[in-house]
């Protein structure tokens, strides 16, 4: 028993020194708290046109007018005047990893952003509290006319494509954060891939919240023409301090006729951490949206991918990873609208919960009038590791057609005691009999991921669910 309670303290020793660290930089000096003043502050330091800026003080307006939401996870513990709106490191955007600030380029070494780029992608991005430090796209994609460059660069380089699409799927009037994001946003990808082409390697982003009592509010904007195919990856952490820190990122996707789109997360967001995300894609006829959400951290998570399949063939899924330890609560789920014929789509969901942990599956399945055969299936399933332990399922079906075919279905289960002492009786400890059993209910989901995250999601999961990490 000695032993293993050295691997315990060794595993919360190598997690902390991998994801829960603080970088001492240097910051440039902006006021606390959320005011007009600030927003103008924001956009002016970042130069940016006027229709942005009219953009961004309408969306102030609908934030204050907008109460919190009166469902899902308590909020009201959220002060916004607590918090920075904007952090920018003293780095200018390198396009070279060398180039990178040495104190901001330890910490992602750290995390292993740079060998990642090397090995796995065709271009990254780098995020630091409010600013892109590092963005590099592979010269043989930009050979193929693919864009991957940060949400600000876009704004000035590429103003079109931005007037085009941006704040479109997710207007400053959708949701209350979806209104803080579009007063407060700054950084984020943006993304174009031409017609026909098929980016022959995922593209990456990772988002790290440095700094104590801010907030990071990123805006991503993807845009695959049509028959493109892209897959875009993102990593998130924060270190963690006795303070509350806040997320409240936006996600848009257009997929044109015939693309596909794969947006995978791994959330590790810190345990003091609100993520509070809206995240929508169009698919126009014959397209393809897959949304692979993998929740591990943050205190509060809220965050329901979703998908408007608009174009006749179209398909969407969503598979959701959640996994609760003491403190947590994952509210999280999908939503896909039919809103055109022979459309099909898929939502998979698999929580843990453990200790003081709360799982909440909310699903949207939505069958417009006019979507004749359509085809869905919706699957939630939930794991307890504990007696305290709790999950909620809270499935919502709006079918306007009798010729659709539905199917919904849902289990909740406890951890086996038979299946523990089996396992131990072999010679494993507790905490990996518990490991090796919530990797055997996720995996069929972690396969989908590419085989490195794969690897990477389940050593965070089996350190989650240790109890030295819970």
């Amino acid at each position: 028993m000695a032993n293993e309670g050295l691997e315990e303290v060794v595993e919360r020793k190598e997690y902390e020194e991998k994801y829960g660290f603080y970088q001492d930089v240097l910051y440039d000096e902006f006021p606390k708290g959320l005011s007009e003043d600030v927003v103008r502050k924001i956009s002016g330091l970042k130069g940016e046109p006027g229709w942005m800026l009219e953009k961004r003080l309408t969306a102030l307006r609908i934030f204050k007018s907008k109460p919190m939401p009166s469902w899902g996870a308590d909020l009201s513990s959220i002060n916004f005047d607590d918090y920075y709106y904007y952090r920018n490191p003293n780095a200018t955007e390198a396009n070279k990893w060398e180039n990178v600030p040495d104190d901001i380029k330890q910490t992602f070494d750290k995390l292993g952003v740079p060998e990642a780029e090397r090995k796995f992608f065709g271009g990254s991005e780098a995020q630091f509290d409010s600013s892109v430090v590092y963005s590099h796209v592979n010269k043989e994609l930009e050979k193929l006319g693919i864009i991957f460059t940060d949400t600000d660069t876009a704004l000035k380089k590429y103003p079109d494509l931005m007037k085009k699409y941006w704040g479109k799927i997710i207007p400053a009037n959708d949701n209350k954060f979806a209104a803080l994001n579009t007063a407060t946003w700054s950084g984020g990808s943006f993304v174009y891939v031409p017609k026909g082409v098929k980016v022959p390697m995922p593209l990456n982003a990772y988002f790290r919240i440095n700094a104590k009592n801010s907030g990071q509010f990123e805006r991503t904007l993807i845009i695959a023409d049509e028959g493109a195919d892209v897959v875009y990856i993102e990593g998130c952490t924060a270190p963690t301090y006795a303070s509350n820190a806040l997320h409240a990122a936006v996600v848009e996707l257009v997929a044109l006729e015939g693309a596909h789109i794969r947006y995978v997360t791994i959330q590790n967001w810190s345990k003091n951490v609100y993520n509070l995300v809206t995240q929508r894609a169009h698919a126009a006829k014959g397209a393809k949206v897959d949304w692979i959400d993998a929740n591990i951290g943050s205190k509060v998570n809220m965050k329901y991918p979703s998908i408007m399949l608009q174009g006749a063939g179209a398909s969407g899924e969503v598979l959701s990873i959640a996994i609760a330890g003491d403190g947590q609560v994952q509210d999280s789920g999908g939503k896909i609208y039919h809103l055109a014929p022979n459309t099909t789509s898929k939502i998979i969901s698999k929580s843990v919960s453990k200790g003081s942990g709360v799982t909440t599956f909310r699903g949207l399945m939505h069958i417009a009038k006019n979507a004749e055969k359509s085809k869905s299936h919706v699957s939630c399933d939930a794991l307890l590791l504990d007696d305290n332990a709790k999950t909620n399922t809270y499935p919502y079906n709006q079918i306007n057609r009798s010729d659709a075919i539905i199917s919904h279905e849902a289990k909740v289960g406890k951890i086996n005691d038979d299946q523990i002492f089996y396992l131990m009786s072999r010679g494993i400890s507790e905490d990996d009999a518990v490991a090796m059993i919530v990797l055997g209910f996720i995996d069929d989901l972690a396969k989908v991921l590419p085989v490195e995250y794969s690897l990477e999601l389940k050593r965070l999961i089996k350190l989650d669910t240790s109890k030295g990490i819970g």
